[in-house]
């Protein structure tokens, strides 16, 4: 690494380095170890007392269903993450790189703003796929979804098939998200079922965050 135009290696200590590493590793290992029970924090609170055991439990069931389908006829199903997240455009910095003794001024330029995303992840292969929104309502998860629906078509025409097939022979497209209240409006869901026949919407059980897995990548991203 270098910093301010001088290696860091001759002022580094390889023992202390060689300690971290390890630690570190012994770190990686209980994240690791399934039997070790971890619990999704909110805020300042937990929320295992707000959770219905078996609520989840029936949810976990469907899941491990979807699970084993994609694995006999990754052709016919996919599993999406989906969930909504915004960032920040105001950039604080906290960190400067530069030689020791010496003050470095750094000008602190702030941007007011947001900017929102909608998108999910797809289980088997973890891809990615996100749309920018000006704020989350029922429409606009419609006209996102839409979006989103046409590029998975497109992909499976891509593959060879035609354009025409896909809503008898495409695959089903199970996305599982949250209960806002704008995912859940009946209008809506409605109009989905109408014009996204492939599309099956998967609410989590309530407080059940740690089943996204979209909530760790929306988590990861803003840090």
């Amino acid at each position: 690494m270098i910093c301010s135009q001088y290696s860091l290696e001759d002022k580094q200590d390889e023992q202390a380095r060689e300690e971290f590493k390890k630690k570190f590793d012994e770190y990686k290992k209980l994240v690791r170890v399934k039997k070790k029970k971890f619990v999704y924090i909110w805020a300042k609170y937990s929320l295992e007392d707000k959770q219905d055991e078996q609520a989840r439990e029936e949810f976990k069931k469907k899941f491990d269903e979807y699970k084993k389908l994609v694995r006999e006829k990754p052709e016919s199903i996919q599993i999406w993450f989906w969930d909504e997240s915004g960032f920040s455009l105001r950039v604080i910095r906290r960190k400067q790189w530069t030689k020791k003794g010496k003050q470095k001024k750094v000008r602190g330029d702030r941007r007011k703003g947001r900017v929102n995303v909608m998108g999910g992840v797809r289980y088997s292969d973890k891809k990615r796929w996100v749309d920018f929104i000006t704020t989350g309502n029922s429409q606009n998860f419609k006209s996102v979804l839409l979006i989103f629906y046409k590029d998975i078509q497109r992909e499976w025409i891509e593959q060879g098939n035609k354009e025409e097939d896909f809503h008898k022979n495409g695959p089903k497209i199970v996305i599982i998200l949250d209960n806002a209240s704008f995912h859940k409006k009946q209008e809506i869901l409605d109009e989905i079922r109408e014009e996204m026949p492939n599309i099956i919407l998967e609410f989590l059980p309530p407080y059940s965050p740690d089943y996204n897995l979209m909530e760790l990548v929306a988590l990861v991203s803003s840090s």
